[in-house]
C-alpha cells in the first residue's frame, strides 16, 4: 500500500465517522455525501470495508431496517461514544495538520 493510500485511508475513516456523526444514515447516502463534497477517489466498494472497519472498533452501531418498497434490507450507521471520542482526536489532529500544510505553502506558487 502506497503512502497516498494509506493517507488517503485514514481520511476516509475520519470524514465518514464525520458524517456518520451528523445523524443516522446508511452506505449510498454516504457515498453521495462524500461525492457531493468534492471528496477526492471515491468508489461504491470503498465505503463498504471503512463502514465495517469502524463497526469491528466499535465506533458505530447498526440497525437493519426493512425497505419501503419490499427491496433488501438497508443497514444503518450511527455514531458511539467511542467513535465520538476517535472523531474528535481526529477532528484536532487534522486542524493542527491542516495549519501546518497552509502556513508551509503559502510561500509555494500554484503550476499552472
Amino acid at each position: 500500500m502506497s503512502v497516498h493510500d494509506q493517507m488517503m485511508k485514514g481520511l476516509l475513516d475520519g470524514a465518514i465517522l464525520g458524517l456518520i456523526s451528523q445523524g443516522e444514515t446508511y452506505g449510498y447516502e454516504i457515498l453521495e455525501k462524500l461525492k457531493e463534497n468534492e471528496f477526492p477517489e471515491i468508489s461504491d466498494g470503498s465505503i463498504y470495508p471503512v463502514l465495517l472497519r469502524l463497526d469491528k472498533k466499535g465506533y458505530v452501531a447498526t440497525r437493519m431496517v426493512k425497505s419501503d418498497n419490499g427491496g433488501p434490507k438497508r443497514k444503518y450507521y450511527t455514531i458511539t461514544e467511542l467513535g465520538m471520542n476517535d472523531l474528535m482526536e481526529f477532528k484536532k489532529k487534522w486542524k493542527d495538520l491542516n495549519l501546518g500544510m497552509n502556513n508551509l505553502m503559502r510561500g509555494v506558487q500554484d503550476v499552472e
